[in-house]
C-alpha cells in the first residue's frame, strides 16, 4: 500500500496550472492508494459553502479522470483562508469510499476564524483501516494549542482499530517536548523512524507562513502516523524538485507499508 501526504497550498501557489499539472503527472505515475491533502482550497464566492469547478481536489480528481485514471475523493471546508478561498482538506482514494468521518478539534468552530481546525477520514472498499488527513495548529499558540487538539483527536480515535494519520502537523520533529513527542508517547508510529529505507526527511526547506522565523532550515513537519507498528519499506520525500517537481511550500511524504 502507498500513501501520500502534501500540503497543496492550491491556489496560492504561483504557477499553479503548472504546478496541478506535475501533481497529476506523478499521481498517474506512481498511483498511490491514499492520498492526504491539506489548504486544499478554492474561490470564496457565498456563505453557502458548496464544492466548485475551481475547486483544487475537484480538478485534480477530474485531470485524473480525463487520463484514465479514476479517484474517489472527499472535500470538507474549514474555514475561509486568507480571507478569499475556502480552505479545507481532502483525501482521495484509488478505491471506492465506504465511510467517512469528520470532526472539530480547535475550540473555535467559526468559519471565518483562520485557526479553526478538523480532521477528515475515510474507509475504502475491502480496508478496515481508517485513513485521515490532519493540518494541526502549533504547540505555542494561546488561543489554540496543539496539546488541546491532539487530546480531542486522540479521543474521537477510541475503538477505531487501525489509524493512519498523514499531513501538515505544524510540528518539528527535531524539537523536543512539543508536538512531536505528544504525539509519539500517545503510541502513534512515525512511519519514517520505523522504515527499512529512507532519505532525510525534510519536508520544508524555506521560511513559510507560521514557521517565519525558520529561514533557511530544514524541518520536517509533515508525517504519516499509525497507531499500529506497521511494515514500512520505505518512506520518500516527494515534490521537493528531486523526486518530481515542486508543487508547494511543503514538500509531500511517500510512504510504502
Amino acid at each position: 500500500m502507498k500513501l501520500w501526504t502534501i500540503n497543496t497550498h492550491s491556489l496560492l501557489e504561483n504557477d499553479y496550472e503548472q504546478k496541478l499539472t506535475d501533481f497529476v503527472d506523478a499521481v498517474i505515475q506512481e498511483k498511490p492508494d491514499i492520498i492526504a491533502m491539506q489548504e486544499v482550497n478554492q474561490p470564496h464566492t457565498s456563505d453557502n459553502v458548496t464544492i466548485n469547478e475551481d475547486n483544487h481536489a475537484y480538478r485534480a480528481a477530474k485531470l485524473l479522470e480525463e487520463r484514465g485514471i479514476q479517484y474517489y475523493w472527499k472535500w470538507l471546508p474549514v474555514k475561509i483562508g486568507y480571507g478569499k478561498y475556502d480552505e479545507g482538506l481532502a483525501i482521495m482514494s484509488l478505491s471506492p469510499i465506504t465511510d467517512t468521518d469528520e470532526f472539530l478539534i480547535s475550540n473555535s468552530d467559526d468559519y471565518s476564524n483562520w485557526k479553526t481546525r478538523k480532521i477528515l477520514g475515510i474507509k475504502t472498499l475491502n480496508n478496515d483501516d481508517w485513513f485521515y488527513t490532519v493540518h494541526m495548529g502549533w504547540w505555542n499558540d494561546g488561543e489554540e494549542p496543539f496539546e488541546k487538539h491532539w487530546q480531542r483527536l486522540c479521543a474521537h480515535m477510541e475503538n477505531k482499530g487501525t489509524v493512519w494519520l498523514m499531513g501538515d502537523f505544524n510540528s518539528r520533529a527535531d524539537v523536543r517536548k512539543e508536538g512531536y513527542d505528544l504525539v509519539r508517547k500517545s503510541k502513534f508510529e512515525d512511519t519514517y523512524m520505523i522504515s527499512d529505507k529512507k532519505d532525510d526527511g525534510f519536508t520544508v526547506e524555506k521560511a513559510i507562513d507560521g514557521w517565519k522565523e525558520s529561514d533557511n532550515e530544514k524541518m520536517r513537519l509533515d508525517y504519516i502516523f499509525c497507531n499500529k507498528k506497521p511494515g514500512v519499506q520505505s518512506s520518500t520525500v516527494i515534490f521537493n524538485g528531486v523526486n518530481y517537481p515542486i508543487i508547494s511550500d511543503h514538500y509531500g511524504v511517500s510512504v510504502i507499508v
